[in-house]
């Protein structure tokens, strides 16, 4: 058998790399420049890959930048554990001096700076002996959000400290010519961190922000053109809804079964891949706050409003209500978990992966009764008393009809008809 060309659980190489185009020439328009960058996406969405993907010498060839003179090192905030400022300038530093083998000179210089407590000051001596020889510093900060929560030993007072540090170093030393940050998170930077002084500048004032969303329907078919039939390729289109890791999972599995021609099995698959994407689903439920999770079970109980056709649901006028509460279903779409599809005079939400709606309603049938009872005083924030009812209503009905509710859930019977088995 061929070597599986998708990577579920890992970082995508850097020459396995598809898409995200748009978002590679900003980074290297500020990497040309000396200046910062700062992209976010839910869990999953890719943000190791693109900063592997930036710190390829390929990839620099091909923007037309010569790798020996940027220093491109990757540093993860999560593998200091605990985060503090002084283990982060430590590892740069340490990072940066062994990306430089072949510069024997130069690492000779950095050396002596890991034998003193390492502290912003010790990377900006490092960027001033690297700027004497025409080099640079792109220093790709993975996990920033490490950075962003306190700890036992680190307290907000350091925070504060250690961030203006980062942003004097990027902006306001003389050394700045010498170095492009790109840092990643899981949230848009002005989410997280410390409050801000209304009296001075925010400290990420000089990262130019995006996000990294779903995959394009471009970028799918090119990912997944090596799945045959088209069909197929398209279902699981729908399935992953163009998540990226969801993609990657759902292809690694089914490449493996599609290798063994007619022995291929669509349960093997379906268990496989159900199974290795619960961690995804349950890592996103849990990041969101009381009120978001809230909106996700009602945009899945109005989702299946319109499927069940047993029951009349009477949840008429809950959509209108979703639309008062966009900032928090925005933040739900730039982390990938729902779409929205703009019609007069509604706007319509629904999720990105068939998966994800099948963990919500999962979790709303759980305990139902309870949970709705422990849910009552968020779902009253955001719906009337009489709607809140009817959702208690929806749900003992859904609890009293699981075989209703399994045909509906049941994606896997959807791939039947196009899985060559």
């Amino acid at each position: 058998m061929s070597p599986n060309p998708f990577f579920p659980g890992k970082p995508v190489p850097p020459e396995s790399f598809i898409g995200r185009i748009s978002e590679i020439n900003y980074a290297f328009d500020q990497i040309h420049n000396r200046s910062h960058f700062a992209i976010w996406g839910g869990p999953g969405m890719g943000k190791s890959s693109f900063l592997q993907k930036l710190a390829s010498e390929e990839t620099w060839q091909e923007y037309e930048l010569d790798p020996s003179q940027g220093i491109a090192v990757i540093l993860d905030c999560q593998s200091l554990t605990p985060f503090t400022p002084s283990s982060f300038w430590r590892e740069a530093l340490n990072l940066l001096h062994n990306k430089l083998d072949s510069e024997p000179r130069l690492q000779a210089e950095i050396k002596p700076l890991l034998e003193k407590p390492a502290t912003n000051d010790s990377l900006r001596q490092a960027l001033r002996k690297l700027g004497k020889e025409d080099k640079f510093l792109v220093l790709l900060v993975d996990n920033f959000d490490a950075a962003l929560i306190t700890n036992e030993q680190y307290t907000e007072t350091e925070m504060e400290t250690f961030l203006a540090q980062c942003r004097s170093l990027a902006v306001h030393a003389e050394e700045s010519q010498y170095l492009s940050m790109i840092v990643a998170s899981l949230q848009r930077l002005s989410e997280l961190g410390p409050k801000l002084n209304p009296n001075a500048s925010p400290w990420y004032n000089h990262y130019l922000f995006q996000s990294l969303k779903l995959f394009t329907t471009k970028d799918l078919v090119q990912l997944l053109n090596i799945i045959r039939p088209p069909t197929l390729r398209g279902e699981v289109m729908n399935i992953t809804g163009g998540h990226p890791m969801l993609v990657q999972t759902a292809g690694f599995f089914l490449y493996r079964e599609l290798q063994l021609g007619s022995n291929a099995d669509i349960k093997s698959f379906a268990e496989n891949f159900e199974r290795d994407t619960q961690q995804i689903f349950k890592t996103i439920w849990h990041r969101c706050n009381d009120k978001e999770q809230v909106l996700l079970m009602l945009i899945a109980l109005l989702d299946m409003e319109g499927h069940i056709k047993e029951r009349k649901f009477k949840l008429s006028g809950i959509g209108r209500i979703l639309t008062q509460h966009e900032r928090s279903l925005i933040k739900l779409e730039e982390q990938g978990v729902i779409t929205s599809n703009s019609t007069e005079p509604e706007k319509f939400y629904s999720f990105t992966s068939l998966l994800m709606k099948k963990w919500v309603i999962q979790e709303i049938l759980q305990t139902p009764e309870q949970s709705i009872r422990d849910r009552e005083k968020e779902f009253m924030n955001l719906i009337s008393h009489e709607q809140v009812s009817k959702v208690k209503e929806v749900v003992t009905w859904l609890r009293n009809n699981p075989e209703k509710v399994k045909s509906l859930l049941d994606w896997v019977l959807k791939l039947v008809p196009v899985f060559p088995g």
